[in-house]
């Protein structure tokens, strides 16, 4: 059952609206709202997609970290997400880094880099061409399972 919504606001802030009837269709049809998800307090999966989404849409840090933190969303818990989700998670030095389950060669595929397992997410969310929206929009689960063109694809020599 729908607890209600999260939206990214312009300002950069993550506001939650309890779900009161029309409260979505107020929010789509605000000026100030960029994204929209719905919230489920006992979604693991969808709590982590709004923290992944909204960052990589802009959200203020600050608040992400604060939800993340209210919702138990640590780097621990992000290798069960990215396993349900298709994402590969690892560290690279003091990097932690994020990819595609197709993921071959740095130089070609599409990662994403951050100080924790989030911030590489919505980094590599933002390379795969995520936006926020109200309405329809490619998830971060979507992009991850759909094609992306390798940087090589489509060039000529010469």
């Amino acid at each position: 059952m729908i607890e209600g919504w999260y939206y990214l606001h312009t300002n950069g802030d993550v506001i939650f609206k309890k779900g009161l009837p029309g409260i979505d269709a107020d929010i789509r049809e605000s000026t100030f709202a960029v994204g929209l998800w719905t919230f489920r307090g006992d979604d693991r999966e969808q709590a982590w997609e709004i923290l992944v989404e909204a960052l990589a849409g802009g959200a203020r840090e600050e608040r992400i970290a604060e939800l993340a933190k209210l919702w138990n969303c640590n780097d621990e818990d992000a290798l069960v997400y990215a396993g349900l989700v298709g994402c590969l998670l690892y560290k690279d030095g003091d990097k932690c880094c994020a990819t595609r389950t197709d993921f071959t060669n740095i130089a070609l595929d599409p990662i994403g880099f951050g100080n924790t397992y989030l911030e590489a997410m919505a980094e590599l969310a933002k390379v795969l061409g995520f936006f926020p929206s109200k309405m329809w929009r490619k998830t971060f689960k979507d992009l991850l399972a759909g094609e992306y063109k390798k940087v090589t694809e489509g060039l000529q020599p010469g």
